[in-house]
């Protein structure tokens, strides 16, 4: 099967599906670009949420360090 058959065989294919009215076409367009709005959406909150988190935890293991550096400094000058 050459090429040229195959993009025949493409053409002949799409005149017979039965393609939808505008009617129908529109507001399924304007439900699929409202479904990524909100999935957009959720997935940034998401991913700000989740980084928002792991800073938090970030920043209390550094304090944390900051804690046990200070206690070791006035250890050694006790000792």
């Amino acid at each position: 099967m050459g090429l040229k058959s195959y993009a025949q065989g493409v053409v002949k294919e799409g005149r017979r599906v039965r393609w939808p009215k505008r009617d129908v076409l529109v507001p399924a367009i304007i439900v699929v670009i409202v479904i990524i709005v909100i999935a957009s959406l959720v997935l940034f909150f998401e991913d700000w949420l989740g980084n928002t988190l792991l800073q938090a935890i970030d920043n209390s293991f550094g304090i944390l360090e900051e804690v046990v550096e200070d206690v070791e400094e006035v250890a050694e000058e006790v000792i």
